[in-house]
């Protein structure tokens, strides 16, 4: 009875794996030369901040740590010179 039950737990680690290799992995979209970083483009900083006016997170967005760091510079560049709001209307 006891190896039934792990032959399922082996089953279920393998189906497990392949299901993982399948998924594509996303990339940066800054990293491509296709888009730039600039504080002078609120259309482009746009698409990384959220409905409620905060900054995404590079987990959800896909930017890397470093361009990660560099959005939100020019993010907050662009709300001072109030190119972007601070908060949701």
């Amino acid at each position: 009875m006891r190896s039934a039950k792990k032959d399922n737990k082996n089953k279920d680690k393998t189906n497990f794996r392949k299901r993982t290799t399948n998924f594509k992995k996303k990339t940066c979209p800054f990293e491509g030369g296709v888009l730039k970083i600039d504080y002078k483009d609120p259309r482009t900083l746009q698409k990384f901040i959220s409905e409620r006016g905060k900054i995404m997170p590079c987990r959800i967005s896909m930017v890397s740590a470093r361009k990660q760091r560099a959005l939100a510079i020019a993010v907050k560049r662009a709300r001072y010179l109030a190119l972007l709001p601070y908060v949701a209307e």
